[in-house]
């Protein structure tokens, strides 16, 4: 069989449970992955710093430092890791939090590794979707648009400016900047704290509405700036 993803992904599982870290291991080098072990976030920060990784699993409840304490230093540390979040404590503060610090997504223990690995697959997917989806430092493709960061200037698929108030750039600079990461209404806000921002009304709702018009092919079924129940507004870079 083929590798599932090519060429091969390095992906970090840290977990204090050597049974977990061994099946991990195995069943992902099975499918063409090469991987890392880690028992405990110390280990595996040391490990980060020496091997390139694509992605890391990261069990939440971990001995001395716990699994989002360390999910933090990597996002902050190396932008382009995608991070999984593992526990045994399904709880929604848990994965709320994962995903506030920036984690790409959540699975809670046990979990068949079928359905891991399927999470895997799709995280690295969307990952490396992101990466293409970057024209340039300061240009970004949203849909049928073109974001020009540095310019403050929205172009259509013809190279034709589209008019865009200060707020809605604002807005749609912090998902560009942020691919495939919910971003809840609060942290939205947060992000552009030098504009005029009501957090009491609907004005996040009412211009991400306005953007959708602008920039995707279709707007009452957006593809590219969803909406994510409970959680706000993601940016898909590829759509799908």
């Amino acid at each position: 069989m083929e590798p599932s993803v090519s060429p091969k992904a390095t992906i970090l599982v840290v977990d204090d449970e050597p049974d977990v870290r061994e099946v991990l291991q195995e069943y992902f080098v099975a499918h063409g992955y090469a991987v890392i072990g880690a028992e405990s976030a110390t280990a595996a920060k040391a490990m980060t710093a020496q091997h390139p990784i694509d992605l890391a699993l990261v069990d939440i409840h971990m001995p001395g430092e716990d699994g989002l304490s360390l999910a933090r230093h990597l996002r902050e540390r190396y932008a382009k890791i995608a991070i999984i979040m593992l526990t045994s404590a399904a709880t929604v503060v848990d994965r709320i939090v994962g995903l506030e610090i920036g984690a790409d997504d959540y699975v809670p223990k046990p979990f068949d590794p079928r359905e891991l690995a399927a999470r895997v697959k799709s995280v690295l997917r969307r990952t490396s979707a992101a990466g293409r989806a970057d024209l340039g430092a300061a240009r970004v493709r949203i849909g049928r648009c073109v974001l020009d960061i540095a310019g403050h200037r929205l172009t259509d698929e013809k190279g034709g400016e589209v008019a865009m108030s200060p707020l809605e750039f604002d807005l749609l600079k912090a998902l560009a900047e942020h691919p495939n990461r919910a971003l809840s209404r609060e942290r939205i806000l947060n992000l552009n704290q030098q504009r005029d921002w009501d957090p009491f009304d609907r004005s996040v709702d009412l211009r991400i509405m306005r953007l959708r018009k602008k920039i995707e092919p279709d707007p009452e079924h957006p593809r590219f700036i969803r909406t994510i129940r409970n959680e706000g507004y993601i940016f898909v870079p590829d759509g799908r």
